[in-house]
């Protein structure tokens, strides 16, 4: 899947700013798309060990430095070897879906703050997340895999179902479409929709207000309501899914189209990308 374009421009792509000892934001910096390649996900995967290892921190927002893009898809023109030979994290996933599961069962609160185009690795770190809150104005939710010949990699078919009823979810995974933030808001895909102007001041003051209280109670209030998440092994099921899906040549026809098109590249296929897959060949 190699390509003269570099998806990958900053060493450090993930940044980590300890606002507390309880109040962590972990801030995604790779313009200019926020593409997540291997180093990405080896930067996630050092981010939650980290996290884990802190007794103090109670509460991580995750945010984007990158205008227009909070998290955006995989690099399809890294070498997917790179990715796949990654080893497997603490829960015996590989380590992408490693980070999510560890996110959605770690004793502090997440919170995504979306300010941009949350597109297949964006969305499935916003469903990984306790809380998600999304500017009115700028963010966009996609789980676009399908529109490609692909299954998504993160877990969305174990976690949406579960969060907006299975109807809306095959609704959001098959039609593959791009959705507002007004809209994610009343399907329960996010927990508000804010103005673009108030949602830091907001998103900030949760957090302040949650890292004022207990761990324990935080804690254990969470593992409480964990109780309703999705076994591991369906998110496995997941990932296995999607890597197999990559080498068929319906995924690789519909790659190659897109690229041919600038998906990549900074521009129209990146910004509407949902209008784009209905316009690729099938």
């Amino acid at each position: 899947m190699g390509g003269p374009m570099a998806a990958t421009t900053n060493d450090v792509q993930i940044r980590v700013t300890r606002r507390s000892p309880a109040y962590w934001r972990v801030t995604i910096d790779n313009p200019p798309l926020n593409i997540m390649g291997p180093v990405m996900v080896r930067q996630f995967h050092q981010v939650i060990n980290d996290l884990e290892a802190d007794d103090h921190v109670k509460v991580v927002v995750f945010d984007s430095a990158v205008d227009g893009y909070f998290l955006n898809h995989s690099d399809f023109q890294a070498k997917l070897e790179d990715l796949t030979s990654l080893p497997a994290g603490r829960t015996g996933l590989p380590q992408w879906p490693d980070f999510l599961v560890r996110l959605t069962r770690a004793p502090f609160v997440s919170i995504a703050l979306i300010r941009g185009r949350a597109t297949g690795n964006g969305s499935e770190i916003t469903l990984s997340c306790d809380m998600s809150f999304a500017s009115e104005e700028k963010a966009i939710i996609s789980q676009w895999e399908v529109g490609v010949g692909m299954v998504a990699g993160g877990g969305p078919m174990a976690r949406l179902p579960g969060l907006i009823g299975r109807n809306r979810a095959l609704e959001v995974l098959l039609s593959s479409d791009d959705i507002s933030a007004y809209q994610a808001e009343i399907y329960g895909y996010v927990n508000r929709a804010l103005p673009d102007s108030e949602i830091e001041t907001f998103v900030d003051a949760l957090a302040m207000r949650i890292a004022s209280f207990d761990k324990w109670a935080i804690a254990n209030t969470k593992r409480l309501v964990n109780t309703s998440l999705p076994p591991d092994v369906e998110i496995g099921a997941g990932w296995d899914a999607c890597i197999e899906s990559l080498g068929r040549p319906a995924a690789q026809a519909g790659i190659k189209a897109l690229l041919e098109r600038g998906f990549h590249q900074p521009g129209d296929v990146e910004n509407r990308l949902g209008y784009y897959l209905g316009k690729i060949p099938h």
